[in-house]
């Protein structure tokens, strides 16, 4: 489910796999893959020394650290800090290292990132599929532990609050796709497309030197909205299509939590896509940009200005920073949609 993530990895990448890798003298080869992880279809690509032996390690790394990050499977490092009872847990110097990434974006967006929101999301069925919207003094009572601060992490131990739960869902994919990308380019990748269901994260360009072409899914109907042009860099959208439900009144409730409401996002917004050189920002601020909506989203990119996004706003409309003004174009049956330029402000 792409709501949080269900992702345990002690061990190394076996040395008798990694002397496969090496690929030294070899010449470049294609390769394709796919498989089923992280709760989605997964489908690389990549040119290189050995690319097929590559990406099947690549595999190997994504079925383990989805061991390790589960939030349901009970020998995962982020069971056990659940199960913990407020206890101080010790993990891996890994998980240690992504709590602490989630935390540092918690606390840059304000809150509208929170890995502690999993309880709400279990009471919508977001996480069981079991859907029904909870009554408000359910929501009161769970937001009541919702907040990032809550979770105490000293170096490669960590301690949650009484009736604290997190899920690292919202950046562990991003942070997975940079691990690949980062193991593919230390065996000699200097092509390659990493798709982690919504989540691209690309090396160099195309074999023949173009620009990769990542589809944005059009949030009202079928096939794309347009195409993003990028080389190098991860590109990941979150959208309130992604997982829903409707009541029998025919109301939409959608995945994307607001922390402060217990409900889903009401920012007026409908779909977010990020593109940046590192993923796991890319998959953390698709989702807090969607939270906070179309003008704090614009205030924030002015603030930070290292990555690119595309907002796709409620009645339509949609909203692009600058840098990607010349690299996203419009399907044929979409350019008659207002498009909007966020620019950094002048004096």
């Amino acid at each position: 489910m792409r709501v949080n993530g269900k992702w345990y990895f002690h061990c190394l990448i076996p040395a008798l796999l990694l002397l496969a890798l090496c690929g030294c003298g070899k010449s470049a080869e294609s390769a394709e893959h796919s498989f089923f992880a992280l709760d989605t279809y997964i489908t690389m690509q990549a040119t290189g020394p050995d690319a097929e032996a590559v990406l099947m390690a690549a595999e190997e790394q994504m079925q383990a650290r989805e061991r390790q990050w589960s939030v349901t499977n009970p020998d995962s490092e982020i069971y056990a800090i659940n199960h913990s009872d407020g206890n101080m847990v010790e993990i891996s110097l890994d998980t240690a290292k992504l709590i602490q990434f989630a935390l540092d974006m918690s606390a840059q967006t304000d809150g509208a990132l929170d890995p502690t929101i999993y309880p709400v999301l279990t009471a919508w069925g977001f996480t069981t599929g079991s859907y029904q919207v909870p009554d408000q003094d359910t929501i009161d009572e769970l937001l009541s532990a919702v907040d990032y601060r809550n979770i105490h992490l000293k170096d490669s131990s960590v301690t949650i609050e009484d009736g604290v739960q997190i899920d690292l869902g919202a950046v562990a994919k991003g942070y997975i796709g940079d691990e690949v990308a980062d193991l593919l380019r230390e065996q000699g990748v200097t092509s390659a497309l990493i798709n982690l269901g919504g989540n691209v994260q690309t090396i160099g360009t195309k074999p023949d030197g173009s620009l990769w072409r990542i589809g944005v899914r059009n949030p009202f109907a079928d096939g794309n909205l347009g195409v993003l042009q990028v080389e190098d860099m991860a590109v990941v959208t979150s959208g309130g299509y992604e997982r829903y439900f409707t009541d029998e009144a025919g109301n939409t409730y959608w995945h994307i939590i607001d922390p402060k409401t217990g409900y889903p996002a009401d920012s007026g917004l409908v779909s977010v896509t990020v593109a940046a050189s590192e993923g796991k920002r890319c998959d953390a601020l698709s989702t807090a940009l969607f939270v906070m909506g179309p003008e704090q989203a614009a205030d924030y990119w002015r603030s930070c200005g290292d990555f690119e996004m595309l907002l796709v706003l409620a009645d339509g409309d949609i909203w692009l920073t600058d840098g990607l003004n010349n690299t996203f174009t419009l399907s044929e049956k979409d350019t008659n949609r207002e498009v909007t330029v966020i620019r950094h402000e002048t004096k």
